[in-house]
Order: structure tokens, then C-alpha cells, then sequence
């Protein structure tokens, strides 16, 4: 009860600012991080603060499956043809390196295991669609940028996902088959191709069809039935709902744009709900006790290091101008998904659990802290310079 009413008090007031913060240095995240650290162990003790707590636990991963089927759904294998180049840059030479770079860091500042490291480098490399959401929703800013941001940030979650689960599998203490890890990723992208495309199929008999106010329930319907699915046949819910989405996009357009802003506000207030529970989850003690000196210079080292050298790498020979790879570089925001990806590792039976958790805490938390307040920033500035004719943008 005092989550639920912390949070309706909380999401009345970003949306009482939400047009302020659309404008300024403001965000809605950070003020959602910083009522739950302060309603948490922070400060107040108010909140639930374990990261075993069933709320704690449940309420990510639900987001995390909303986002996933939302995030698929921005991008179908037709809009994956066209403009290409930059994002697959981005997304099959700058996530890997990215990864590798974290791992470096984390091995060499933290003393993890190379495995743990590499572990750890999956769970910071993917970006946050949301906390770029100035950029890439503004006509004024280059297209060619918006376009980079929106596919990769829609497409690194589900890329890393494999990577983190079968990592979490190799440094556990307790570790199931890889064969059979292999086998529920691959169950899960199987569920999530095969239940969109069997009934968008259906609705496009005579016979059947939805109602013009049931239309933005079509794929939500999708969602829940693939949810409830890989819950029973333990298949991976995220890679199904990755997939789920994807597939959605490609085959059926109309119900991409039926669903876009339902889904998109449903999976919002999933996310805006965790990011609370989340900063309840950071302590004085995680900030400054546990993670100690070296994990503040690791995740500095991450926002400002590997992201931007990870992109400048990638991006070499490319037609963006500096503006645009400055911004590119910049906005790798470590958001949602590495904000449960970070949870499934705290539940990993592994020594170093709660240090890898910890340090990924600090990352997420700081990324969300700096990039939900210049991403508005950042996009004046592109406009402007838009506007003197300094850049194509197309």
C-alpha cells in the first residue's frame, strides 16, 4: 500500500511537470529514482528495499517484457532494409565492443573474474530508447540520428539479452545445462513469432476481425497470450517478447499503429513504477561502502569512456558530422533493461552477485541521473545548428 500510493503521488506530479520537463533539464525519471531512494533504505526505510521482495522482483520483469514487445515493435525486418548502415554499425561492432570495454574496466578496476566482467559488460552495453526520447522525437534534429538512436536502442536490448543469460549460466555456482538455456532462448523466439503471426493470419479472414475500439487491444491480447505461454513452457519470456513484437511490425503494420501509444503508455508506467522501486533498492552503504572508490571511477569509466569510443570506432567513415557523433556517443543511457538484467544477476548463485549488482546500480542510477536531464539539452543545441544550416540532417 505505501508503494501504490507513493507512486500515484509521484506520477501526478510528473505528469503536473511533465510539459516543464519537455522543455528543460527536468525529468520524470529522475524524479521517480529520487522518491524511491529517499521513500527507501536511502533515507526513509518506507519502501521495500530487498531485492528478494516479490514486488521487487515481479514488477521489473513485467516491465521488461512490455518494453521488449514494444521496443520489437518499433522496428519490423521491412524498416531494417532501409538506412541500415549506421545501426548495424552501432548495434554488431559498437555492442560488442562496448561490452568488451566494460569488461576491461570492470576486470582491471573491480577484480571480477573475466567472466563476471564480460557478465557485467552485457548488462551495461544495451541503451534506453526513453532517456533519448527529446532526440529521437524531434523533427528538427537529423534524421540520420534519430534513426541510429531509435533502431538501436529498440534493437541492443534483445541482442544482449542471449549474451547476459548465458553468462549468468557460466559464472554460477550452480549452473543448469547450456543446452538447455540454448533451448529456452530459442522456445522463447519460437512463441514469439509463432503466436503473432498464427492470429494477425486469423484476423485477416473474412470471418474474423476487431472492432475499431478493440484494435489498440489486439496486440496487448498478443502480448499476454505470449507471456502466458513461455510461463507455462518455460520458454524465455523476454526473446519471446522481443521477437513477438518484431514479428507484429513486419507482418502487420495496422496493428503496430493500433497499439503504438497504449502500448507505449502501459509499458511507461511499468517502467516509471521499477525505476521507483529501484532507487528504494540504492543505500548510502551501495553508493559508498560497498562499491568503494573504484567502482565510482568503473561506472564514470562507462558513461563517459566506453560508450563514446565504442561509437566513435563504429561509426568511422560514416557521413555524421561531430554534432551528430557527439550526441551519439553521449546518449548511451543505461536504463531498463540493464536495470533487470542487473536484478537477474543479483539472484545468480555467485559469490560476486551483489558486487556486480551494485556496481551496475551505480551505473544505471548516474545514467539515468545525466542523460534524462541534457538529453533536451542536447536536442536544442542539434536544432540550432539544424536551423544555421551547419548540418544535412537527412
Amino acid at each position: 500500500m505505501d508503494l501504490l500510493f507513493a507512486f500515484a503521488v509521484t506520477l501526478l506530479a510528473a505528469v503536473l511537470i511533465s510539459d516543464l520537463a519537455d522543455r528543460t533539464v527536468l525529468s520524470t525519471a529522475v524524479l521517480f529514482l529520487v522518491v524511491g531512494f529517499v521513500l527507501g533504505s536511502g533515507v526513509l526505510g518506507i519502501l521495500p528495499e530487498d531485492p528478494n521482495d516479490p514486488v521487487v522482483k515481479t514488477l521489473p520483469e513485467l516491465a521488461l517484457f512490455a518494453i521488449l514487445f514494444t521496443d520489437g515493435m518499433r522496428v519490423g525486418l521491412r524498416d531494417l532494409s532501409s538506412a541500415w548502415r549506421l545501426p548495424g554499425r552501432a548495434l554488431f561492432f559498437g555492442l560488442p565492443l562496448t561490452m568488451i570495454l566494460i569488461a576491461f574496466m570492470a576486470h582491471f578496476l573491480t577484480g571480477l573474474t573475466w567472466a563476471e566482467a564480460l557478465l557485467l559488460g552485457a548488462v551495461l552495453s544495451p541503451t534506453d530508447p526513453v532517456f533519448a526520447a527529446a532526440i529521437v522525437g524531434r523533427e528538427g534534429v537529423p534524421y540520420r540520428l534519430r534513426h541510429l538512436l531509435n533502431v538501436e536502442s529498440g534493437l541492443n536490448d534483445g541482442l544482449a539479452l542471449p549474451v547476459v543469460l548465458i553468462l549468468i549460466d557460466v559464472v554460477s555456482e550452480d549452473p543448469i545445462q547450456l543446452g538447455t538455456v540454448l533451448l529456452e532462448l530459442l522456445a522463447g523466439i519460437a512463441v514469439g513469432i509463432a503466436i503473432p503471426y498464427v492470429f494477425i493470419k486469423l484476423e485477416e479472414t473474412r470471418f474474423l476481425s476487431a472492432s475499431k475500439g478493440y484494435q489498440p487491444l489486439h496486440a496487448f491480447a498478443l502480448g499476454l497470450v505470449i507471456l502466458a505461454i513461455t510461463l507455462v513452457t518455460g520458454a524465455n519470456e523476454f526473446l519471446a517478447a522481443f521477437a513477438g513484437g518484431m514479428t507484429v511490425a513486419t507482418i502487420s503494420s495496422g496493428v503496430r499503429e493500433d497499439f503504438q501509444k497504449f502500448g507505449e503508455l502501459v509499458a511507461e508506467l511499468l517502467k516509471l513504477a521499477s525505476i521507483m522501486v529501484f532507487g528504494a533498492l540504492i543505500s548510502t552503504e551501495v553508493l559508498f561502502a560497498d562499491v568503494g572508490w573504484s567502482g565510482w571511477v568503473f561506472a564514470l569509466l562507462v558513461i563517459f569512456a566506453a560508450r563514446p569510443i565504442a561509437i566513435l570506432l563504429s561509426l568511422l567513415g560514416s557521413r555524421l558530422d561531430r554534432r551528430e557523433w557527439a550526441a551519439a556517443a553521449w546518449f548511451g543511457p543505461k536504463g531498463f533493461a540493464s536495470l533487470v538484467y542487473a536484478l537477474l544477476v543479483f539472484h545468480t548463485p555467485s559469490s560476486q552477485s551483489s558486487l556486480m549488482f551494485h556496481l551496475s546500480a551505480l551505473a544505471i542510477g548516474l545514467s539515468i541521473l545525466l542523460h534524462s536531464s541534457t538529453d533536451v539539452v542536447t536536442a536544442q543545441w542539434l536544432m540550432k545548428h539544424m536551423k544555421n544550416g551547419d548540418s544535412p540532417g537527412s
